[in-house]
């Protein structure tokens, strides 16, 4: 298709089940338990019963062998028409945005009408591992024929080898957690304690009034008893937060703690896309345009800050639209912690680190920090990593609907050096 041709993306909605800290609410939910759920709330909320979408992609970061193409059997479990194919994939936190920007592609060049984007995460119920060893014992025995050879599949066995490995968020190739590597961007860029426990006591305060206001009644379905997100925290003091110890840097110079990160997070969210000719035959209104989108990453490895990424992959959108970063009425910036927000906020400014890593001849400049994270964030409503992208992108497109504004900026952080960001436009 011709590029004078590429036709608009909608963004009808979206739909997600409340998000829940870990090991509580959710704990006996599996990644596909929570993922059916939000599904299921996005087919009722625009009547899809047995209606057939021309794909569904997305995924989870923390995963079972037993996790069979999640997207597909979330789709067979659900009252979409079973002729509707899935798809699972994985960019960590970025998933279901980058999803999202997939399906939009092919929207926007005609080659499928619809589309959902979802993803889901429990990290209530994150896979156990048995040492290397003792795990090809079992696969021997699994094997084994007679009596003898499960004899021989446990021969020179040791009780050590029953140890499991636990769940690591480190990065693989640095063995430094991602709050560890946060703490050095936070000491690179001179983020203060305080600026960090004021950001995170505004999203909790923003996140209250977005339920009270009745700003989240479409978007949030009840699941296993909850009706809303139980990691907002109506009550929440500077005073209280300032009294905790740093969570990742003991050393008396750490500022990162447990209140002004987001925490781990079980729940799942989904989002409806679709051409505006596919809206318009089910009666459905557009809330908001998906018009660009963009992935960069940054050599971490070699010191870079592991959630900077962001900052590179709005440049590059900035520089492919002609826009100023001062162009939108809204910024959805992703808080996986309060630092990474703030480092993000100061390289924009910094005509050094615009000129030297994003390729500028000046800072890109400030935002209105009354238009960030303005129904509040992952720090108070929780981040389970592959469902942040669709529910950040849900929200930016009901606020642009319900408020008549022009654009929103999505900026997500993720592990592996990556960052992914896109460009929502009102109707």
């Amino acid at each position: 298709m011709a590029e004078n041709s590429m036709r608009r993306v909608a963004v009808l909605g979206g739909s997600r089940i409340p998000f829940c800290r870990s090991h509580t609410a959710y704990a006996e939910l599996s990644t596909l338990d929570m993922l059916t759920a939000a599904l299921g709330g996005l087919v009722d909320r625009f009547a899809l019963n047995g209606t057939h979408i021309d794909e569904v992609v997305g995924g989870a970061v923390v995963t079972h062998a037993k996790d069979w193409n999640l997207a597909r059997e979330a789709v067979i479990g659900s009252a979409l028409a079973p002729t509707t194919p899935a798809i699972t994939m994985m960019q960590a936190c970025g998933t279901s945005l980058t999803a999202a920007l997939g399906l939009a592609a092919k929207i926007a060049t005609g080659q499928i009408e619809s589309g959902i984007a979802l993803g889901s995460d429990t990290t209530s119920d994150a896979p156990i591992v048995f040492q290397r060893r003792f795990a090809k014992r079992l696969t021997q025995l699994s094997r084994a024929r007679s009596l003898g050879q499960r004899a021989a599949a446990f021969k020179g066995f040791t009780p050590a080898e029953l140890a499991p490995q636990p769940p690591s968020t480190s990065e693989p190739r640095t063995g430094l957690s991602m709050g560890e590597h946060c703490e050095l961007m936070a000491k690179e860029w001179g983020i203060t304690r305080e600026a960090q426990d004021l950001l995170a006591y505004e999203s909790h305060k923003k996140a209250a009034a977005a339920y009270d206001e009745g700003f989240m009644d479409d978007l949030v379905i009840p699941c296993a008893g909850v009706f809303r997100d139980n990691n907002i925290r109506e009550d929440i003091s500077l005073e209280k937060m300032a009294e905790l110890k740093p969570a990742f840097d003991r050393s008396g110079t750490g500022t990162i703690t447990a209140a002004n990160s987001s925490p781990l997070t079980d729940g799942a969210a989904t989002v409806l896309l679709a051409s505006e000719e596919w809206a318009q035959k089910r009666g459905i209104p557009v809330q908001a345009y998906l018009s660009l989108g963009r992935t960069s990453a940054v050599d971490f490895v070699q010191g870079e800050g592991l959630l900077m990424a962001p900052t590179v992959a709005v440049s590059d959108l900035l520089k492919q639209t002609g826009l100023a970063l001062q162009d939108f009425d809204y910024y959805e910036i992703h808080e996986a912690f309060a630092a990474q927000v703030l480092a993000t906020l100061k390289a924009w400014e910094s005509e050094d680190y615009c000129r030297r890593r994003l390729g500028r001849s000046q800072a890109l400049g400030s935002i209105d920090r009354a238009k960030l994270n303005v129904k509040g964030s992952s720090i108070a409503f929780g981040h389970p990593f592959a469902a942040t992208g669709a529910r950040i992108l849900a929200v930016a497109a009901k606020l642009l609907h319900n408020q008549g504004g022009r654009r929103g900026l999505i900026s997500i952080c993720t592990a592996g050096g990556m960052g992914v960001a896109a460009i929502v436009e009102g109707v």
